[in-house]
């Protein structure tokens, strides 16, 4: 299998290997092709909370990430110190959700899927399939049991058995877009971004999907779905949308920026945070106005946590760093 060119195909796996290009180094085998055998675990390295890394979940205090080689990160002081997790593979891990302080999934090259009972700390592998090609870039449980893993070229896995067992599905049939991201609304629909600006909504826990209207054709790499109803859409060359109306109708946002946008999360009643590539960070000002912040070094930032009140956790391209919560 040939992959599509797009420089960015994926939030969160080639955007990885991006990363390493950017800043001259050689990407690892694992991200580049995968690399799994059954016998090889994560290497312990001192120096993983510095690597990239590509997702991060946080549940009842303890703080997950996972990223290149394997490597699976554990804190329970908000991102002060780190465990590094046994982890039965040496792939670029793409996507973690853990469903509370104890069960976790996550995902990544070569149909990685491995799971967690304790919170993060050991990890078992229960799929891969490096002959499929394809990487998985998400994952999201309803419960311990029922979930959903999406991918590149269409992949859409699921699970009634916590993981043990995974079921290939389709979002639409004919339809093979990458699927980069998953995002569960408060009012139980959840919601799938995909490349060439597909996006799709399920209101029965993704045992069906139904494609939205969209506001532009370039991929989108994220959802965030905010209790006030609101949904706002992101992607390629600093595209921001919202929408009021479950993803009927939507509403440009203008961002200021030209970065690629990789990540977000709600930050209270109508306020949010945008981040993306060359440190980029938007955060929301009323009114649908956004104050655009670079970090200094310009790394980029892949994904989001927020450990405390006053601090965002940034994560991606140099590992997990804080910044202030803008008041």
């Amino acid at each position: 299998m040939t992959l599509r060119l797009n420089p960015v195909f994926a939030r969160r796996t080639l955007v990885g290997a991006a990363l390493l290009l950017a800043a001259g180094l050689a990407p690892s085998a694992s991200v580049v092709r995968g690399q799994n055998d059954p016998g090889e675990w994560a290497v312990k390295a001192p120096l993983a909370p510095r690597s990239l890394l590509l997702d991060a979940s946080m549940r009842d205090g303890r703080l997950v990430v996972v990223g290149e080689r394997g490597h699976i990160l554990v804190s329970q002081d908000s991102g002060q110190s780190w465990i590094q997790a046994d982890v039965p593979t040496r792939v670029l891990l793409t996507g973690v959700f853990m469903r509370d302080g104890r069960d976790g999934w996550a995902v990544g090259h070569d149909e990685v899927v491995v799971r967690t009972r304790d919170g993060g700390l050991r990890w078992e592998q229960v799929r891969s399939a490096p002959e499929e090609e394809r990487p998985l870039l998400d994952v999201w449980f309803t419960n311990e049991r029922r979930g959903l893993a999406v991918g590149a070229y269409g992949s859409l896995l699921a699970t009634t058995d916590g993981g043990e067992t995974w079921e290939p599905r389709s979002v639409k049939e004919g339809d093979d877009f990458h699927l980069n991201a998953i995002a569960q609304a408060p009012d139980g629909s959840v919601y799938l971004a995909a490349e060439a600006g597909h996006l799709y909504r399920s209101d029965d826990r993704g045992d069906t999907w139904r494609s939205l209207e969209s506001p532009y054709k370039g991929s989108f790499f994220g959802l965030l779905a905010m209790t006030d109803g609101g949904l706002l859409a992101f992607g390629l060359r600093g595209n921001l949308f919202r929408s009021a109306d479950r993803g009927a109708t939507w509403t440009r946002i203008e961002t200021g920026t030209e970065a690629t946008l990789t990540a977000a999360l709600e930050l209270g009643p109508g306020r949010f945070v945008v981040a993306g590539l060359a440190g980029t960070l938007l955060w929301s000002e009323g009114e649908g106005s956004l104050r655009l912040q670079e970090m200094p070094d310009r790394k980029g930032i892949v994904a989001l946590a927020r450990p405390d009140e006053g601090n965002l956790l940034l994560v991606g391209e140099g590992g997990v760093r804080s910044v202030a919560i803008a008041p």
